[in-house]
């Protein structure tokens, strides 16, 4: 019995063409990379407002197809960029606090601030597109910020030396100081755009250590009351 010509051919899978040794998939990965490292230049540099997509896309050498092949507008970019952004933080803070388990309190603290501190000021660039830039893009930035502002609240939640009984209360104060050591962020980067003596990262540390020590003396009054 003859087989049929269909039957008789091997399945091939397609082969994946490949240029310069990448295929598709890994050069539309570089692509977006490549646009996600000009957005943080340029937005840290000349502000989200003051940026348009086409000066993202000369900068990082992909045309503008490319740029809506990964993103549907300039706030969609900004959004992937504080995502991947926050990730990094979060990774490192959650690596030093995990590291830091067994230290005193004082110094478990110091610890996972230093290395928050160090995640966004090492890079003066991760700092002014995350705390300099965030504030009133849109409303999907803002969910966005908020979610990031949660998650650590419920990470600091974790961290004090005393749980507060009131789990409700107890996320609601770790909201508030996460907005205070927030700020003080905000200020220390604004210290530095208008241009007058700039404080040292070390200097941020200490107020921010400070600042958190500070409130937990106020949760261990209450929670002891």
């Amino acid at each position: 019995m003859t087989r049929s010509k269909s039957a008789a051919r091997p399945e091939h899978t397609p082969a994946r063409r490949r240029i310069r040794g990448l295929d598709a998939d890994e050069r539309s990965a570089q692509r977006r990379r490549q646009l996600l490292a000009s957005a943080t230049e340029l937005f840290a540099r000349q502000s989200y407002s003051g940026t348009s997509i086409e000066q993202i896309c000369q900068h990082a050498y992909v045309g503008t197809k490319g740029f809506y092949d990964h993103f549907e507008s300039k706030e969609a970019c900004y959004v992937a960029l504080l995502e991947q952004i926050t990730v990094q933080f979060q990774q490192r803070v959650a690596e030093v606090a995990a590291e830091s388990a067994g230290l005193e309190w004082r110094e478990r603290l110091r610890a996972v601030v230093s290395a928050f501190v160090h995640a966004i000021a090492d890079d003066a660039r991760l700092a002014k597109v995350t705390f300099g830039e965030a504030g009133g893009i849109s409303p999907a930035v803002e969910k966005q910020r908020r979610g990031n502002r949660r998650w650590a609240a419920a990470f600091l939640n974790t961290q004090w030396p005393t749980p507060d009984p009131d789990e409700r209360r107890g996320l609601a104060v770790s909201l508030a100081a996460i907005g205070g050591m927030f700020e003080l962020v905000a200020d220390w980067l604004h210290h530095h755009d208008d241009g007058e003596a700039p404080d040292s990262v070390e200097t941020l540390t200490e107020d921010l250590t400070h600042y958190l020590l500070v409130v937990e003396l106020g949760r261990r009054a209450i929670t002891e009351s």
